[in-house]
């Protein structure tokens, strides 16, 4: 018996030995893409409503969607008609807050270069980078010194340069703040003569990239324009006929409510397309 255990240690010692020749190859790790909470909490930093988060919009979703309820069903009786303006109702916080999350995407974007610029000029004057970045609190756009001035106090509280560029990245939530921080970062990590030129050479693309996006957006937003007024079209009619008593009662029918369904269902889908088709794609938040 004890020669059969002996026999087992060793048979296994020696597989051991064998199996560490043979080294496992590391998988590759996939990028964590950013889920629905993720992108939520972006475009409320995008769109300017620090104070707000991800829980309160939902619950102002929530809230939009039972006033609206109740109202089109007191006046109209007619379950899912008020069922469908209330989806859009509830709909409506979250598309507000993506327009205007828009809108000043296409503010900032004429900005960065100016910020680029000015860290470009307080390096070559012989600042640090913390400084560098510090001074935007005052020489930066307005729009952006808020931003600063709160990377300022968190520097001058702790002195951790890294930190204070995460908290700073997590309140822009842009991705090009995201390609300028890390690259001080990598500037303050392993140093370096060349910051001065990739600096001025990020400033270059992004006035490029701005200008030709800009003549794009121009030339394209007819048709988001024209998406807009054809899935609204239908509706606003349906709205309108709300305000005479009797006039929807054959939606509350079976085959009234499969019309609203299909009507609906091909009103979102041909938005959806044509918004594809003529918005130009957002840059993604890669070096998050």
């Amino acid at each position: 018996m004890i020669g059969v255990g002996v026999g087992l240690v060793l048979g296994v010692g020696l597989f051991c030995i064998w199996w560490s020749f043979w080294p496992r190859s590391e998988s590759p790790v996939a990028p964590r893409k950013a889920g629905p909470v993720s992108r939520l909490s972006d475009e409320l930093a995008q769109a300017g409503l620090d104070g707000m988060t991800w829980r309160s919009l939902v619950g102002a979703c929530v809230m939009a969607f039972v006033l609206v309820f109740l109202v089109f069903a007191g006046t109209t009786k007619v379950m899912p008609v008020a069922f469908c303006f209330a989806l859009m109702a509830g709909y409506a916080p979250i598309v507000l807050v993506r327009m205007r999350a828009r809108k000043r995407r296409s503010v900032m974007r004429d900005l960065w270069p100016d910020i680029v610029d000015n860290i470009s000029s307080a390096v070559r004057a012989g600042l640090a980078l913390p400084e560098a970045l510090s001074q935007l609190r005052i020489r930066g756009p307005e729009e952006l010194r808020p931003a600063f001035a709160s990377f300022a106090e968190d520097y001058r509280a702790t002195g951790r340069f890294q930190e204070c560029l995460d908290r700073l990245k997590e309140r822009l939530s842009d991705p090009v703040a995201d390609r300028l921080i890390e690259s001080l970062r990598i500037a303050r990590e392993v140093g370096g003569s060349d910051l001065g030129r990739l600096l001025r050479t990020l400033s270059a693309f992004l006035r490029e990239d701005a200008r030709t996006r800009a003549e794009l957006e121009t030339r394209q937003g007819w048709t988001i324009n024209a998406a807009r007024l054809a899935v609204a079209a239908p509706w606003i009619v349906l709205a309108m006929l709300s305000s005479r008593p009797g006039s929807l009662q054959a939606y509350s029918r079976p085959a009234g409510v499969l019309v609203l369904a299909i009507g609906g269902v091909l009103s979102l889908v041909a938005y959806r397309v044509m918004v594809r088709i003529g918005r130009l794609p957002e840059e993604g938040r890669v070096l998050r």
